[in-house]
């Protein structure tokens, strides 16, 4: 269980590091996207650092605080629903599956993390 958490969690980390990146340097695409679905390009830098710290959150549940990975997961969950939001609002379907993938990375990572929990919880209470 803990290697596909690993595994799932390190890849969910790795695309929202990349995704904090282009958006604290507003990357082409970003922009574009952001443009698309009527988010302002001054809340790029705010949505940058939230999935950055997501991101270091993910990290810190990796090490053993599953609490706090836990958390960053559920925050991630709830942005990439928000996300998800936005193009269905502005009627952008065209580029969906991105924040699908995303959402089913976070999701997922979620599930695991507190699998993982519920599974060290068993055998300590042993």
């Amino acid at each position: 269980m803990f290697t596909a958490y690993a595994v799932v969690t390190a890849v969910t980390i790795t695309a929202n590091a990349a995704e904090s990146v282009a958006n604290f340097l507003k990357a082409r695409f970003v922009v574009a996207n952001a443009a698309e679905v009527g988010v302002p390009p001054s809340w790029l830098p705010a949505l940058g650092a939230l999935k950055g710290a997501a991101a270091l959150g993910l990290l810190l549940g990796l090490l053993g605080l599953t609490v706090v990975g836990a958390a960053a997961a559920t925050g991630l969950v709830l942005f990439f629903l928000g996300a998800l939001a936005f193009h269905v609002r502005a009627r952008v379907f065209h580029n969906i599956a991105g924040p699908l993938l995303f959402l089913a990375l976070s999701a997922a990572s979620l599930v695991l993390v507190l699998a993982v929990r519920v599974a060290h919880e068993g055998r300590a209470g042993r």
